[in-house]
């Protein structure tokens, strides 16, 4: 078995986080459940969405259950590998608009 900081099994523990506090894990719980319920998007739309989101924070978690989910709902795995490919590049453009601010600080610093 592969040894990973993560434990996989821990995501069938999601729900216990309620156990130290009851209140606020049961709004927690109930809002997510309302944004994932169908609305103006598709569940499935959701779903890759989700994926796409999980790559960019990087929760394996969220990677392991939104890929299941996701084939739940017959999204394929170009449709997940084209969500992640807009997921990096979203990140990739935060990451270099913010040269910027380094390019006004160096150019201050410098005169």
């Amino acid at each position: 078995m592969e040894s990973t900081y993560y434990n996989p099994a821990d995501l069938k523990k999601f729900g216990k986080i309620g156990d130290w506090n009851k209140e606020l894990a049961d709004k927690f719980f109930d809002y997510y459940g309302k944004v994932f319920e169908e609305g103006t998007l598709t569940a499935r739309e959701k779903s890759l969405i989700a994926l796409a989101v999980a790559h960019t924070i990087q929760c394996p978690y969220c990677i392991d259950a939104y890929t299941g989910d996701g084939l739940q709902r017959g999204i394929t795995k170009e449709e997940m590998m084209e969500a992640l490919h807009v997921a990096a590049a979203i990140r990739g453009g935060a990451s270099l608009v913010h040269g910027v601010q380094m390019m006004n600080k160096y150019n201050k610093l410098s005169m």
